[in-house]
């Protein structure tokens, strides 16, 4: 049961298909509703490429970013970014079609840019931004954390989930006992592990966070109900 930290349900292409389908034809020289969004996206993305990079506002930074990984420095000197992916593949960073940039902690720049290029290179992703044409312009990018609309994420196959989704999910067995929220989640090379927080005490009766490490596999988690936001795992509470 893998999970990924960066998935999308895209229903846009059947539905469009299926218009299609029910729609009279008139040869050739009628473009089918899957063309003419085709031609619209192509358009989106040439105006984009020619924006290059473009400032941003907390206002305009989308609701649904989802942090993904970190520019760790120039690739090449024609602009190239060398990038840490926060999952391994970097499937979101390589699917989405604009990257949002945040530099800085107290005072942070906001960029965005179109997406020209992205491959896995080795344990990294190396990447190319419109706008950004050589090794000074992706030197000054250097500690940006890149964002990715959680809408451009690409689908994942099934029994798969991405971290970002099951953050904050309720946990319980399958006795009806509940073990807490989904708090983070833990790679440790062989397996995902959900990190579940819950209320407890100390020795002293100080109100603390206890904690739940649970296998991200098949064998303890029973069903992940992402509209239920709501986990079962064969887990005891005194395991």
């Amino acid at each position: 049961m893998p999970v990924h930290d960066d998935v999308k349900a895209d229903k846009g292409a059947a539905a469009a298909g299926e218009a299609a389908r029910k729609a009279p034809s008139f040869g050739a020289f009628v473009r089918k509703p899957v063309e003419r969004r085709q031609a619209r996206e192509g358009a989106a993305e040439a105006h984009g490429a020619a924006e290059g990079l473009r400032a941003e506002t907390p206002a305009s930074w989308p609701a649904d970013a989802v942090e993904v990984g970190a520019v760790l420095d120039a690739y090449g000197l024609k602009g190239g970014l060398k990038i840490a992916p926060h999952a391994q593949g970097g499937k979101a960073l390589i699917a989405a079609k604009r990257w949002w940039l945040l530099k800085g902690r107290e005072h942070p720049e906001r960029h965005s840019a179109v997406r020209v290029s992205a491959k896995v290179h080795g344990d990294s992703v190396v990447g190319q931004l419109a706008g950004v044409a050589d090794r000074e312009a992706a030197l000054r990018l250097r500690g940006a954390r890149i964002y990715v609309s959680r809408a451009d994420f690409p689908a994942t196959e099934a029994d798969e989930y991405y971290w970002v989704d099951l953050m904050g999910l309720d946990v319980a067995n399958e006795a009806g006992v509940e073990l807490g929220k989904v708090a983070d989640l833990i790679d440790n090379g062989a397996q995902s592990v959900l990190r579940v927080e819950y209320p407890s005490t100390d020795k002293n009766g100080k109100p603390i966070a206890g904690e739940r490490l649970i296998p991200f596999v098949g064998v303890f988690v029973k069903t992940v109900d992402l509209a239920a936001k709501r986990i079962i795992v064969d887990w005891e509470a005194d395991y």
